[in-house]
Order: structure tokens, then C-alpha cells, then sequence
């Protein structure tokens, strides 16, 4: 289940949250995966969306959520460290200027010729101005104090990016409010 949706697109690419057997947030998927999973009587559907699916003998509702049949031993709040991930972390903006509209580039605030490191705590959005100005300095040497300080983002804060109005039926799962 590697593939992350966008919060854009085609039905099919709609973002599904999967939950273990035991209602653990696991990961997120596409809405085509949970579709897959749920024919091959891996998953059942707990919450769907509004929209539906058509096939030639089929109409079947949108899933949102999905839970697996069968326990995965699976308890890592890793999230991977990839740019898209830096990126949805940073809420798509530049840490030193705030800008969203500029192509974002990623920036070490150590610079690696200086020991910094490929981390969660070392690396940022920057606007490619931004990136270039601060050059192979630190913030402090550039005078480009940074708007927030970096954080590993654990599973469960990744997945709260992903909620929109229409995946509202999540917020139990994710622990941001009661059931």
C-alpha cells in the first residue's frame, strides 16, 4: 500500500483511510487499491463517500474508510522521509518567507558540506529565492530566521493532513475527537 493519493484527481484517486482489524490507523491509500482489496474479500468498508462507482454490472459507494479482515502486526508511527513528505509536513511553503506560489525546493538548514544531515530536523520547504539567498549558510548566518522549527511528523499527524470535510468520518480513527 505504498501508493499516497493526491488531494486532487479522478475518483479512483481519492484518498481511503486503512484501518487494521483491530481499528488502528494503518495507513492511506487509494480509493482504486481499497476497490481491489475489497473484491479480493481483504478489507471491509466501514465509511464511504457520496460518490459512486460504475462498472458494466456494478454501482458500488466510494469507500473512505476500509478495515483489514486480518491482523497485521504492524506498529510503526514512521513516516517515511521523501520531498513529497517534507513537502505535505511543510504544508506546501516556504519556511523562511511563508510564500506558497513559488516552485518549492528542499533545503538543509545545516548545509550538508557542514555535517548537516538527510533528517526530519534538518530539512525544510524553501522557496528557490529563499533557497538560493540562504545559500550554504545557516539561517542565523543568513539572517533568515525560520518560521517553524522541524519536526518528525509521526503516523497519525501525516494522516491529519489528508482530512478534508468530505473525510470528516475519519477524525474518530485519528483521534481528534470522541466516537
Amino acid at each position: 500500500m505504498k501508493n499516497y493519493p493526491s488531494k486532487n484527481g479522478s475518483l479512483l484517486n481519492r484518498a481511503v483511510l486503512v484501518l487494521n482489524s483491530s481499528y488502528a490507523p494503518m495507513t492511506i491509500t487509494t480509493s482504486k487499491r481499497a476497490i481491489c482489496l475489497f473484491f479480493l474479500d481483504k478489507v471491509d468498508v466501514i465509511e464511504t463517500y457520496t460518490d459512486l462507482i460504475h462498472s458494466p454490472s456494478r454501482i458500488l459507494p466510494l469507500p473512505s474508510i476500509v478495515k483489514l479482515k486480518d491482523y497485521i502486526n504492524y506498529n510503526s508511527m514512521n513516516v517515511v522521509l521523501s520531498r513529497k513528505n517534507i513537502l505535505l509536513r511543510d504544508k506546501h511553503q516556504c519556511q523562511y518567507c511563508a510564500n506558497k506560489s513559488n516552485p518549492l525546493t528542499i533545503d538543509h538548514i545545516i548545509p550538508k558540506e557542514r555535517g548537516g544531515s538527510e533528517s526530519w530536523d534538518n530539512l525544510v520547504t524553501a522557496c528557490q529565492k529563499c533557497n538560493r539567498k540562504k545559500g550554504n549558510r545557516t539561517p542565523e548566518e543568513a539572517n533568515m530566521p525560520l518560521l517553524k522549527y522541524p519536526q518528525k511528523p509521526n503516523r497519525i499527524h501525516y494522516f491529519q493532513h489528508f482530512i478534508q470535510e468530505s473525510q470528516s468520518s475519519w477524525k474518530p480513527y485519528l483521534f481528534l475527537e470522541a466516537f
